[in-house]
């Protein structure tokens, strides 16, 4: 160990990015055949589902998820470059090398998300442009806030930033979400779930701090504990660290990588959901499994939330609209005794609907629109008792109704795999292009000495716990913002100090982020609503 110490501090190390070269023919041929592969199989997949539904606008679907997907392609070489600047700047692996396990590891995290992400996402969208998406109020929705999360995303990207595509995505929602109001009622205020807006906003402001805490605390803990010097120094040569450093290092890698997939890959998921409602209705309006099983505990739940809502039904009052009712309910976040009665009328009228029917796959396509609004509008206004508990039911009560909202859910809020792996795909090779410019930043330019072993290890630790937590509880974080958060953090903990004028850059970029995003996407929408 100690001839090998002697070898590494005598030669300075060159930086890892003027040897990155390119990835020569094999990789382009390799990165070209996975794209052709995963475009096919995605077509071939929507092809299938589609089946035999007439009067498909396909120009305007396959357009549709081409964006979708290109945002998620984005999200890839910007937010991903992050995981691997740290296996890359200590010479723990090659950087090409890197960006393709950081890719295969997205991949994988993508496919075992829990899809409680994506639907946090898109709950924050206008229930009135939802309900109706496949208008072309409905589709200026989606375009615009796609297109505007696109374009700042690859501005940023230009600028070699760190800016975060959750912050990006969630801006440009709201600004939809004003612009719609202000169109529709001339009022800014009304078009946005300010409360999951808040929530989520948070999530967003508190996980840098709690990135750059955590990670200063944990660089400490590892000096007090972990007694080798050889983890706290920069790379002296271009050769790879001690074999358990490099091993720590491709570790922390590996799980921001596989966190990163399982929570970003999820808002290009509920999106392209929503796509795939709005154009082809009847098709992927509700989850048409064959599973008989679902439908005959869809039954038994919704009879059983009757006598639970009926129980806590106000004698006297009645409602004109139960439909309106409760979207007003949805919208105001507000749980009265009318939507009580409400709710009450909705549950028992859907449950007409399909009580004649063995299976979800069997309801005729003519109801599959209206049905799946309804049941929205229903999980929707179940939230309000579950989750924000406004209306005090006994923990017997509280389960059924949870019971019967989980029905519910499995209903309309499904993802095919075929989405997941298109996700996947579009993520996985997105992490393999435009990585130097944000990994050059973070490698580089955040603190004002070279990123050493430990501190990369700490960063990326304490980054993949956060996005494997915010996860766990359906909350989209930013992996830019706790990644480099964190390795600020280890630099201020170590005494190299920060570098002003990056620091400075990173967070006016973390600042604008959410207004340019809301301002472009509302102009968006307006531009697409007159149009169209």
């Amino acid at each position: 160990m100690m001839n090998r110490t002697t070898t590494l501090s005598s030669s300075a190390p060159s930086n890892p990015l003027d040897n990155a070269g390119s990835p020569g023919l094999a990789g382009i041929a390799l990165f070209v055949a996975l794209l052709l592969a995963g475009a096919g199989f995605v077509l071939y997949s929507l092809f299938n589902d589609v089946g035999s539904v007439a009067s498909v606008p396909w120009a305007l679907l396959i357009l549709a998820l081409f964006i979708a997907l290109g945002f998620e392609f984005v999200n890839g070489f910007h937010d991903t470059a992050n995981a691997v600047a740290t296996v890359i700047y200590t010479h723990s692996m090659p950087a090409h090398l890197a960006v393709i396990w950081s890719g295969i590891f997205n991949f994988l995290g993508v496919m075992v998300a829990s899809g409680a992400v994506a639907w946090g996402i898109v709950s924050l969208l206008p229930v009135e442009l939802i309900l109706q998406v496949n208008s072309s109020a409905g589709m200026a929705m989606v375009f615009a806030l796609l297109l505007a999360a696109i374009i700042w995303n690859l501005g940023t990207w230009w600028l070699g930033l760190p800016s975060s595509s959750s912050h990006t995505l969630i801006g440009s929602i709201i600004g939809v979400g004003i612009a719609n109001s202000l169109m529709s009622t001339g009022q800014a205020t009304s078009g946005v779930d300010w409360g999951k807006a808040k929530e989520v906003g948070m999530a967003l402001l508190i996980s840098p701090i709690v990135g750059f805490c955590a990670a200063a605390l944990l660089y400490l803990a590892m000096r007090a504990v972990i007694r080798n010097k050889v983890l706290y120094e920069a790379p002296r040569s271009n050769a790879p660290p001690p074999f358990w450093i490099r091993a720590l290092l491709i570790l922390t890698c590996t799980g921001v990588s596989f966190a990163h997939g399982s929570n970003d890959g999820q808002k290009g998921m509920g999106l392209i959901m929503l796509i795939l409602v709005g154009i082809v209705p009847t098709a992927f309006a509700l989850n048409r499994t064959p599973d008989a099983s679902k439908m005959e505990q869809f039954r038994a739940s919704s009879a059983a939330v009757q006598q639970v809502l009926t129980k806590h039904m106000v004698p006297g009052i009645k409602v004109d609209d139960a439909r309106e009712t409760v979207k007003d309910a949805v919208r105001l976040k507000k749980f009265t005794d009318e939507t009580t009665v409400g709710l009450n009328q909705m549950v028992a009228s859907t449950l007409t609907s399909v009580e004649r029917y063995k299976s979800f796959d069997t309801v005729p396509t003519e109801l599959v629109s209206n049905l799946r609004n309804d049941m929205y509008l229903i999980g929707e206004a179940l939230k309000l008792i579950d989750k924000k508990k406004q209306l005090t039911v006994s923990e017997g009560d509280l389960a059924t109704v949870v019971a019967y909202h989980k029905s519910v859910d499995d209903a309309t809020r499904f993802i095919p795999t075929w989405v997941k792996i298109g996700v996947a795909i579009a993520l996985g090779l997105g992490t393999m292009i435009g990585w130097k410019r944000i990994v050059k930043t973070v490698g580089e330019k955040i603190g004002k000495t070279h990123l050493t072993y430990g501190q990369g290890a700490a960063a990326e630790t304490v980054a993949a716990m956060t996005i494997a937590a915010a996860d766990h509880y359906g909350l989209p974080v930013s992996t830019t913002h706790v990644l480099s958060s964190g390795v600020a953090g280890t630099m201020a903990a170590s005494g190299a100090g920060l570098n002003a004028s990056t620091v400075k850059s990173i967070a006016l970029a973390w600042v604008l982020t959410l207004p340019a995003s809301i301002v472009l996407a509302g102009f968006l929408f307006w531009l697409f609503r007159q149009i169209f």
